[in-house]
């Protein structure tokens, strides 16, 4: 059963509706779905289809590809000795099938380029050459190695240059998204734990599927990351792997940032990383946001080429904090409930995901159709000033004259804003005015699982947003 992905389903059964042929691209973090998507939108009815395969040279690839067209019909063809003679034997299936559109699905397209292969003068071949002149084509080529895919297909500077008619960039799950994937299967949680559970896996559905219905929440993730034989275990050491051929450069990027709570300027990232200041680390930077690994913001008040890059990943945050050391304990998660480890890991980890729903936020506040510019704000101290040095994790800067400043605190139950809490919150506000002189309404907002508790600092809080917010 297919979750959510509307607006991707939409596009994709439209062009079977177009009058052109239509060139798609799939791309996206490994284990998101994307395969799964081509495959249930269009109910498996390909002319043909093909997936190729790991760490296999030319010769490999061709032999699997060979046997495919046999699969969808393709019969009395001697075996192709390069690509260009596979995609004429592909033209010949085409022409032979029956149908009005012609639905081509080429999945893990970057493996398939091996070696020294002609793969891609063949692809472009078969598309400029032949495809794209018929009325009839839907082809579509998928890949998890998103800088191949970016690189040879996306953004391509030869032959097919400008030749996509669209592009499908598979996000993960939203939260709203997951709890409906968990319906799906008969799981039951309650908003908190499907909260939690986000905060470990993110909204890859691939591992939400190792969720058993039988398991408590903290039982489901020994089993599947603490257990001897869990199966997600390993997944971080494979991750970077399938998505970029050298992944060496964007580990380094994310361990670096997985140092730092509010990210990194691209100084002070290439420094840590020791690379050069080049195309190539801008490459890496853009890859690793369009993955959704990263997110690229701005300080109020600078100007955008002055970003700021953070580690947002769900999942690699939680790799980071209890995996890379491995436990020996088998039911670690259980063992962990209350520690100080876990509480540090919980409060970092809420803010990412109210970060991942900005929408749902805007949502909540009633803003959705209010033109908004999100970013972060530090200062330092200044004794001459009166300014005490702050850092604001969230602004969300309105077109109506109103600045939400938002505080994310998580709680396990209704948050109670504290005499430091409150006097922290009205530090950032007054610096903020002070430093940046803005003239709009400042609205502090909180942003808690529960919501707030009703006491004497509650009633100096404009807004608030709940973890039920993101759900809606």
């Amino acid at each position: 059963m297919l979750i959510a992905r509307h607006k991707e389903r939409k596009l994709l059964k439209s062009a079977l509706e177009a009058d052109e042929s239509q060139f798609i691209a799939v791309f996206g973090r490994r284990r998101v779905g994307k395969t799964y998507l081509v495959r249930e939108t269009y109910e498996g009815n390909f002319t043909f289809q093909h997936t190729g395969y790991a760490n296999t040279g030319t010769k490999g690839q061709l032999f699997a590809f060979a046997a495919s067209l046999k699969e969808y019909g393709l019969e009395d063809f001697e075996s192709p000795a390069n690509w260009l003679e596979a995609f004429e034997l592909l033209k010949d299936l085409i022409r032979s099938s029956g149908g009005r559109r012609k639905v081509v699905f080429i999945d893990e397209l970057s493996w398939m380029d091996s070696g020294r292969s002609d793969l891609m003068p063949a692809l472009e071949g078969f598309w400029n050459g032949w495809a794209s002149a018929r009325k009839d084509i839907v082809l579509i080529v998928c890949g998890s190695a998103t800088s191949w895919m970016l690189s040879k297909v996306v953004h391509n500077k030869g032959g097919l240059y400008n030749r996509l008619t669209a592009q499908i960039n598979l996000m993960p799950f939203t939260l709203a998204e997951c709890a409906e994937y968990a319906t799906s299967r008969g799981i039951v949680m309650n908003h908190h734990q499907l909260l939690e559970c986000y905060m470990v896996m993110g909204g890859i559905p691939y591992y939400w599927s190792f969720l058993r219905r039988e398991l408590s929440l903290s039982q489901n993730i020994d089993q599947a990351f603490f257990a001897k034989d869990a199966p997600l275990k390993d997944e971080f050491r494979y991750l970077f792997r399938s998505l970029f051929k050298r992944p060496e450069g964007y580990v380094a990027i994310i361990k670096a940032l997985g140092t730092k709570k509010a990210g990194m300027g691209r100084a002070e990232l290439l420094e840590a990383t020791g690379m050069t200041n080049s195309g190539g680390f801008t490459s890496r930077l853009v890859e690793l946001e369009q993955c959704g690994f990263i997110r690229r913001y701005r300080e109020y008040g600078k100007e955008r080429k002055n970003a700021v890059y953070q580690l947002i990943d769900n999942f690699v945050l939680f790799h980071y904090k209890f995996l890379q050391k491995r436990p020996s304990d088998e039911h670690y998660w259980s063992n962990q409930e209350n520690t100080p480890t876990r509480n540090a890991w919980t409060g970092i980890a809420f803010e990412r995901v109210c970060l991942q729903h900005i929408s749902e936020m805007k949502k909540a506040l009633g803003i959705s159709g209010v033109l908004t510019d999100v970013s972060s704000w530090s200062c330092a101290s200044d004794p001459e000033t009166g300014v005490n040095g702050s850092q604001i994790d969230l602004l969300i800067d309105r077109r109506d004259q109103v600045i939400n400043v938002c505080e994310m605190k998580y709680s396990t139950q209704e948050y109670s804003i504290t005499k430091k809490v409150d006097t922290d919150v009205r530090h950032k506000v007054n610096d903020f005015r002070t430093v940046t002189g803005t003239k709009s309404a400042i609205h502090v907002t909180f942003v808690t699982p529960y919501g707030l508790a009703r006491n004497a600092y509650a009633g100096n809080v404009q807004s608030e947003i709940t973890a039920d917010d993101f759900f809606a």
